[in-house]
Parts: structure tokens; C-alpha cells; sequence
């Protein structure tokens, strides 16, 4: 049976949230701001923001089919990932058990907050094993993390699998969707209510094509959106941030159309580069990007760094040997990266 009070660190229960002059005054519009010790000039970036960004929440939750209560920003979706240490984590008790390979975050957070960080590895195809993963874990387990679609592989993980944890698993389960929206597949955060222990993540950078302005967002149970709450600094979006949100937010018809492109883009890429000599194999996608096995990652990578061409090379991660790992561009930048792999000559062994 999932208890959550059981889950939360006693400090954190403990906790008394620092009370900001936004959090005390709300709801009532004023003509004279002195409360904030505020400087009275360059209106409107001379106030603080809104510390729970409501007006945000409020356009976001009906494009998300997620409650506003249920919502909370963070500055990038690495403050969430933070947090939930933070939170569920004693240091240097507890562990954290995650799918490998994965984004690489979760295991940054874990070594920065002093937590065990636990990888079970995924299969030759990257699909999870659920009794795997629950098997990993133990009484200081407090923490599962699921990236799908997945980084770097770009595959959905598989629902089946990860509802099998969500039901046996009495901690937290942290459910990645930072690439949903280029998937077929039903999102979790529209099966909230069914799981008290799910944390959905998801964020701006990606199809929503707002890197920039680093918003992450979490979605969970009231209970434990109130935690977060509780442990976010006062102002931790910014007006700025807030303001284009809702801008971007609001080109619905554009958002649509971009996420239209970029799929066929990628069909079209990998279907082109499925037929070039040095790739060996591309792993199915369900994102903007797609992992793809080649003769020679190394030497590939840096002849596309003298072409100007920038992809990431994943051969270093576990499972991932003599991989690149590429995003999709727009109809141009592909062009550009294709034309340059046909072109690609392997460098012939110097002869002695």
C-alpha cells in the first residue's frame, strides 16, 4: 500500500516554507506595492513574478487534459528531478533505481544529493523488464526513474511494463515525458488519478521548441505537488519565462504544424540513412531524434564536426556502442547532414 507520509524525509515534513511577499498578498488587485521593498521604478520587471505561476498553470492545463493543482514549473525539468530527491531522499540512506542507459540527469541529481543510484539494464533492444527493475530494489529504495520515449534510445519503454512497477512498486515511480508529444502513445499524466506514486515530468525544450527559456513541468497528486511547493524557491520562474510560455502556448496551430514536420523529417531521414554503408542499424524512434549504429562513431563524429555538422555521440553509454545519436532538423539541416554522410570515406590505413 502506497503511503506517501511514510515516503517524505522528516525535514521536509518538518519544513516550514519560506513565506514570500507574493505569497501573502494575492488575490486582491493594489495600486501601491509596499510590501516588497520592491524598487518603484522600470514597470512591470520591477515586481516580483507570480511565485506559483497560476495564469501559466491555467493555459497549460487545458492543452494538458492535466488540473492546475496538479502542475508545478520548475526551471528546466532538472529543478523537478532535484526536488524529488530533496524530498523522498535521505542522504547517504536511501537509493534510487533507474533504467540503463537513460538521461543522465537522474544519476547527476543522486551523486549532487548523496543517494545510491541503481541502473538496470535495459535489453539489446532497449525495452525495460519490470520484475528486473522492482528487483533491484529494497527498503531504501524510495525512487524509480523511467525516461519514455526514452534518451538515447527514442523508444516508447512500453506501458505494460511500466504499469507493472506503478502497481507493485510503493515509492515513488518518476515517469520522463519530455518527448510524448512526438509519440502515438497515451501519456501518463492522464492516469494520475490512478497512481497516487506517479510523477509525470515534461518541459518546453522539446516540442514545444522552447529550450531557451528552460520550463520544466511536473505533474502528480496534489499531495505531492504541495510538497514541491513547499521545497521550490520563492521566485524560481521568472516573469520573462512566464510571459513567453504563454506566448508560445498560444500558437497552437504552429505547435501542430512543426510537430508534423519534424515526424515525416525523421521518417524520411531515417529511411535515407538506413541506406548508406557505414550505418549498421537505426533504432526504432519515437521522438525528434533516433539512435543510429554506424561503422566508425568516432571517426564519423568528428568528420561531421569539420563539415559544421553537430550530432552527439552516445558510444560511450552502456549499450550504446558505435552510436550516434541524431535530431531531426528542419527539411534544409538534414539535407545538409545526409549530403555530407554519402560523401563520407572511411580514412585508409597508412601504408608502411
Amino acid at each position: 500500500m502506497f503511503e506517501l507520509e511514510k515516503l517524505v524525509r522528516k525535514n521536509i515534513q518538518r519544513l516550514q516554507p519560506y513565506s514570500c511577499a507574493r505569497d501573502e498578498f494575492r488575490g486582491v488587485h493594489a495600486t501601491v506595492y509596499a510590501d516588497a521593498n520592491e524598487n518603484p521604478y522600470n514597470s512591470p520587471l520591477n515586481r516580483y513574478p507570480d511565485p506559483l505561476q497560476e495564469e501559466l498553470k491555467k493555459k497549460i492545463s487545458p492543452i494538458k487534459s492535466v488540473p492546475v493543482d496538479n502542475i508545478f514549473l520548475g526551471n528546466g525539468s532538472d529543478e523537478a528531478i532535484d526536488i524529488v530527491y530533496r524530498i523522498f531522499c535521505d542522504p547517504g540512506t536511501d537509493n534510487a533505481v533507474a533504467i540503463d542507459p537513460t538521461y543522465g540527469m537522474y544519476e547527476v541529481c543522486a551523486d549532487i544529493n548523496d543517494v545510491e543510484y541503481r541502473k538496470v539494464p535495459l535489453d539489446k533492444d532497449f525495452h525495460i523488464d519490470s520484475e528486473k527493475v522492482l528487483s533491484a530494489c529494497d527498503a531504501h529504495t524510495k525512487v524509480i526513474w523511467i525516461c519514455s520515449p526514452n534518451n538515447p534510445s527514442g523508444n516508447n519503454i512500453g506501458r505494460k511494463g511500466i504499469m507493472a512497477i506503478l502497481e507493485k512498486f510503493e515509492g515513488i515511480v518518476v515517469v520522463d515525458e519530455a518527448y510524448s508529444d512526438f509519440s502515438p502513445e497515451r501519456p501518463f499524466r492522464l492516469d494520475l488519478h490512478k497512481y497516487p506514486n506517479l510523477i509525470v515530468l515534461n518541459t518546453f525544450s522539446k516540442a514545444w521548441a522552447g529550450a531557451a527559456i528552460r520550463l520544466g513541468l511536473a505533474y502528480a497528486s496534489k499531495e505531492i505537488i504541495s510538497l514541491f511547493n513547499k521545497v521550490k524557491y520563492p521566485y524560481n520562474i521568472n516573469r520573462l519565462t512566464q510571459e513567453k510560455a504563454k506566448d508560445i502556448l498560444s500558437n497552437q496551430t504552429g505547435f501542430r504544424q512543426h510537430l508534423m514536420m519534424i515526424l515525416e523529417e525523421r521518417n524520411k531521414l531515417i529511411s535515407a540513412l538506413s541506406k548508406l554503408p557505414i550505418c549498421k542499424h537505426i533504432y526504432p524512434s519515437d521522438s525528434n531524434f533516433f539512435l543510429m549504429e554506424v561503422t566508425d562513431a568516432d571517426a564519423i563524429y568528428h568528420y561531421l564536426i569539420d563539415k559544421g555538422i553537430v550530432v552527439r555521440n552516445r558510444s560511450k553509454v552502456n549499450g550504446c556502442s558505435n552510436c550516434l545519436r541524431i535530431t531531426v532538423g528542419t527539411k534544409h539541416e538534414n539535407s545538409m547532414l545526409l549530403s555530407a554522410l554519402i560523401k563520407y570515406q572511411p580514412s585508409q590505413p597508412k601504408k608502411i
